[in-house]
This record gives C-alpha cells, sequence and structure tokens, in this order.
C-alpha cells in the first residue's frame, strides 16, 4: 500500500515538473489560445457594437459633437437645430446644433477643433479642400463630406419691381453677403456671368437678416442671400413688402455653368414668398462634413439619424431629402461612417 502511494506521489510529483518548465507547453498554449480568442472576439464585438434597444444606429463615443450652422434666420441654423436634436433622440450620438459664420466660418472651427460637423456650400467646401478663392494660400483638408441634403438657391432679393436682371443691379446698392462669405463670391459670380464686377455696384457686406433689414429701411436696393427657399429673413419681409426676385435667363445661366460647374439651374415657385410667377435662377448644394478624426459609429448614426427617419423631422426641408442626392458629392470624399452607411443601402461614394 505504501508502495502504490509513494508510485502515486512520483509520478504526480514529475508531471508538476514537467509543466512547470514548459516540457509539454499544453497548458500555456491552451490559456494563450484562449486569452487571444478572448481578445478577437472583444474586438469584433466592438467593431460591431449596437446602440442600446430603444436606440437606432450604432453604440457611439459618448462624445458631444458640436454641429456649426448659420444665422438664426437663416436655414442652416433652422434645418440643423432639427437635425441634431432628431439625431440625438433617435441614436446613441448627442449631436448639439449653434450658430455659425456660415460656410466659411464652420470649416475654419472645424478645423480650430471648436466643432465637429458643419454645415458647407458644395463650393465652398471644394474651395478649402483644393485651397482657392476663399482659402487661396490657406487650404484645408481636414474635413469629409457626410451628406449632401437639398439645393441652396441663390436668391437675389429686391423690393423694387424694375430690378429684373443682374444687369440692372449696376449702380445700386447690393447686399453681398458677409466679407469673404460664400455669398460674396456666389455675387461674384452671377456678376460676372453679366459681365459686371463688383465696382459696378456699390456692396455692403451684411448677414441675411441685417440685408432684409437695411433693405426694409430703403437703405439698400437688393440682396444676395444663398439658402434654401423659403428662408426664413426673406419669409419675414414677405409677410409685409411685396419681395421680387431678380431671375437669371438661360443664356447667363449656362455661361455660369461653363465657369463655375458646381452651379445648377433652379425654378424657385412662386409660393416661396407669395410671388407672382415662378423665379429662376442657379443653385448650389447644402452640405454637411465632418472632422476626418470624429468616430466612424457618430457619423454613422448622424446619417442613420436622418434618412431613416425623414418624415419625423420637424422641418420642410425634409421633403427635398434623397438618399441618392445625399450620397453625389465627388469634390471631397465621404467620412468612413457616412461610406458605410451608405454601403449598406447599396451606393458607393468616394472615401480617403
Amino acid at each position: 500500500m505504501k508502495k502504490n502511494m509513494a508510485l502515486v506521489m512520483a509520478t504526480m510529483m514529475a508531471a508538476a515538473s514537467l509543466t512547470a518548465c514548459g516540457g509539454s507547453g499544453s497548458a500555456s498554449t491552451t490559456a494563450a489560445d484562449t486569452k487571444a480568442a478572448d481578445t478577437t472576439a472583444a474586438d469584433s464585438a466592438a467593431d460591431t457594437k449596437a446602440a442600446p434597444a430603444d436606440k437606432i444606429g450604432l453604440a457611439g463615443s459618448g462624445k458631444e459633437l458640436i454641429f456649426t450652422t448659420g444665422g438664426d434666420q437663416g436655414t442652416y441654423y433652422g434645418f440643423g437645430s432639427v437635425i441634431a436634436g432628431q439625431v440625438s433622440d433617435l441614436t446613441d450620438t448627442t449631436v448639439t446644433a449653434i450658430v455659425g459664420k456660415g460656410s466659411k466660418g464652420n470649416i475654419e472651427a472645424m478645423d480650430a477643433g471648436d466643432a465637429q460637423l458643419g454645415f458647407v456650400q458644395s463650393d465652398v467646401m471644394s474651395y478649402a479642400y483644393n485651397g482657392t478663392n476663399l482659402f487661396e494660400g490657406a487650404k484645408i483638408d481636414g474635413f469629409s463630406t457626410v451628406a449632401a441634403l437639398y439645393m441652396e438657391q441663390v436668391q437675389i432679393v429686391t423690393l423694387d419691381p424694375d430690378i429684373k436682371t443682374v444687369a440692372d443691379l449696376k449702380g445700386k446698392t447690393v447686399s453681398v453677403g458677409d466679407s469673404g462669405s460664400g455669398v460674396y463670391f456666389n455675387a461674384l459670380d452671377c456678376l460676372g456671368a453679366y459681365d459686371l464686377t463688383i465696382d459696378d455696384i456699390k456692396p455692403t457686406y451684411q448677414s441675411f437678416g441685417d440685408s432684409v433689414e437695411a433693405m426694409q429701411d430703403g437703405k439698400i436696393d437688393a440682396a444676395f442671400i444663398v439658402a434654401g427657399a423659403p428662408t426664413t429673413a426673406v419669409t419675414s419681409l414677405a409677410a409685409t413688402r411685396d419681395v421680387y426676385l431678380v431671375e437669371l435667363d438661360d443664356e447667363h445661366i449656362e455661361k455660369l455653368e461653363a465657369a463655375s460647374p458646381y452651379y445648377t439651374k433652379y425654378v424657385i415657385p412662386k409660393d416661396a414668398y407669395s410671388l407672382e410667377k415662378d423665379a429662376t435662377t442657379v443653385a448650389v448644394s447644402a452640405v454637411v462634413v465632418a472632422q476626418d478624426d470624429v468616430d466612424e459609429n457618430d457619423i454613422y448614426n448622424f446619417v442613420a439619424g436622418i434618412y431613416d427617419s425623414i418624415d419625423t423631422l420637424g422641418h420642410d426641408k425634409k421633403n427635398e431629402l434623397d438618399l441618392d442626392f445625399a450620397a453625389s458629392v465627388t469634390a471631397v470624399p465621404y467620412h468612413a461612417g457616412a461610406a458605410k452607411y451608405f454601403a449598406e443601402k447599396g451606393l458607393t461614394v468616394p472615401t480617403k
């Protein structure tokens, strides 16, 4: 009995010695394999993590995204605030819309790290990405496209029924937007199509709200307002005065499109401001862009929060949203999070 017990003890000690020295390696290898499998599973879960059960999209980063828009009487701020609220309510990503300085200012705010998302005109984001016009010698390309939302019309607003075409602006006092703004360059482009320059008018540099107030007070004759029609500032003016929109004819629109292909012919319906008739002009796209380093899931959620629930957006601009149009930008590549969403919808977009 003692001999048998001794034999068992010796066998157990030998096995322990082999394991401690790594003789067979089986125990340590199994532990390593288990740890690696656990790590792989954790990584996989992180990549495909889902938002809480009552949310759509994916689990967000937990960071608040600041979304710069435009003046408080413009479409950027009105629609941007609605979008931010819906994305925050429906997804695991929190977005806060704030008043911004328009396209150029919004891109600069993102570049400075003061915002993660911004509303921009398609022409201005092209300027920034390529270092031209507004961004001559100051190229900014650390941002990506999220989605094109709607068309922004170049609205040349006046209270004078005798100002019918761009040519009639010669010698008039005209607001061309804030100094150095995207509106300013839109004004230059439209004037140029009629062989006019900024020197052929008496320019003032005012926001939409200030432009409307100055027009109402008789201080200016017309104003360039580039925003989705109807625009709050113009709607307010049309509530008390007869408003007229200066039109562009087909010949000059074709000339403008040839020089600046980001413009598209657009007809503003008369119902927008109780006009006598529809008004023909040009438009650029209103696009949301984001810093490149914003979390992929957050951008996915931003797009999903809009396009998976268009009907619940509390703004008339929802009627212009279209998934194909959202994925139509070619001037600036898309953010990976947006590309992931569009890919799930069968749409391919350019990425960095």
